[in-house]
């Protein structure tokens, strides 16, 4: 499914500098050049929440890789190692510019390439965020997947991305998917993870089931 880029381009956006925006530029766009401006680059980052769910991860090594870019669409594989396990490149976060906004996606493959049951849900921005954060509250096609997968906990999931531009101070990446008892939840959800953008790494394997091949499944 190709979906229609309404906001500015993003060579029309960037300045001499690099993928910095101007300042009158809306939000979105300069989030979209924030993250952008790390095209080609891998990260380091940690679990920084303490949910019981996700004891498994604690200390677990984690690398997000912004692996491709263009004015419609940018991926970012986020690799984990567990303690004792291999690197799982099962996950990839799929940004793409549409109509409204912008979309994140999550892109789940099995090692042999095959999509996943739960795959591919996310949502879309409801408003215009800032420069730096965008909350994507779950749409209704990942309502109707996490239903029919036996996840009801999740049909209230809001997913949230800060990025802050290359060569800030302190720049940081964090991912966080949150759900609350007050939207409906059985029970409070807390997931974050923060990458430290100030110390790129060396860029990891592909992400399971994408080779050469960067384009995420359609929805069905």
């Amino acid at each position: 499914m190709k979906y229609i880029a309404t906001l500015a381009p993003l060579s029309l956006i960037a300045c001499s500098q690099g993928n910095e925006p101007p300042p009158e530029a809306a939000p979105q766009d300069q989030f979209w050049a924030a993250l952008s401006s790390h095209c080609d680059k891998a990260y380091n980052g940690a679990l920084v929440s303490s949910d019981e769910a996700d004891a498994d991860m604690q200390g677990a090594e984690m690398v997000m890789h912004v692996r491709t870019c263009d004015d419609d669409t940018i991926t970012v594989p986020f690799h984990i190692k567990q303690t004792g396990e291999e690197w799982n490149r099962s996950r990839t976060w799929v940004f793409t510019r549409t109509e409204n906004g912008i979309r994140l996606k999550h892109d789940h493959r099995h090692e042999d390439g095959k999509s996943d049951d739960v795959t591919m849900y996310g949502g879309d921005t409801a408003d215009a965020g800032t420069a730096t954060k965008q909350d994507f509250p779950v749409d209704p096609f990942s309502i109707d997947m996490f239903k029919r997968e036996g996840l009801d906990v999740s049909v209230t999931n809001i997913w949230s991305v800060s990025v802050d531009p290359a060569g800030t101070d302190n720049a940081q990446y964090v991912y966080h998917l949150q759900r609350s008892t007050e939207r409906g939840a059985p029970e409070d959800r807390n997931f974050r993870v923060v990458f430290d953008l100030t110390n790129p790494v060396g860029a990891p394997p592909a992400p399971w089931g994408f080779g050469t091949d960067t384009n995420p499944p359609a929805e069905e």
